[in-house]
């Protein structure tokens, strides 16, 4: 089932309020923030966006199962999770980030040695259920992808959006973006 603007809000109303896993913030301030520090690095209003929307994936499926589980016993697949209902409402340049911010950062723990001890504990846990660090033919593979760059500079706005009490606009400052780019 495709979601529309409307589902996209219930969603994050219902579902956000959580815990975002092992992080200091829940899912809404995690949003909000990584969507604040995208549009403050001047990126295009659909960065903008798919920061916003990055992990909706996590509460598409808790929606789904009814339960948000941060146990990290296992990759849920967030990224891919959320294509299918955001697919036509949303474009590429809105989509391809978000599909592809968890092997960016894989693609940054293999082209940077400090990146990976600068991450907090749940993304390091995260990062070992998604693969670890790619190979040199994957790190090849990945940059040559359309929007890996976007998804790059996605994920370091994703590791600094956890920031307890951090000032951010609401969501419904940045649902005025999202229906911008609506297709």
């Amino acid at each position: 089932m495709a979601l529309d603007m409307e589902d996209i809000a219930a969603l994050f109303d219902k579902r956000a309020g959580s815990q975002y896993g092992r992080e200091p913030v829940n899912q809404m301030e995690h949003a909000l923030q990584c969507a604040l520090l995208a549009e403050q690095a001047g990126e295009s209003i659909e960065t903008v966006v798919a920061a916003l929307l990055h992990d909706i994936g996590h509460l598409i499926a808790a929606e789904r199962d009814g339960v948000m589980d941060d146990t990290q016993e296992k990759d849920d697949l967030h990224q891919y999770v959320a294509l299918p209902f955001l697919r036509a409402l949303l474009p590429d340049a809105v989509l391809e980030p978000i599909r592809l911010h968890v092997d960016a950062k894989r693609y940054l723990c293999a082209t940077e040695p400090s990146y990976w001890a600068a991450l907090s504990e749940g993304s390091q846990r995260s990062l070992e259920l998604q693969g670890g660090p790619f190979s040199e033919a994957e790190l090849q593979s990945f940059i040559a992808q359309p929007f890996a760059e976007e998804a790059v500079r996605l994920r370091r706005y994703d590791d600094l959006a956890k920031v307890p009490g951090k000032a951010t606009p609401d969501f419904k400052y940045f649902a005025e973006k999202l229906s911008a780019v609506c297709a």
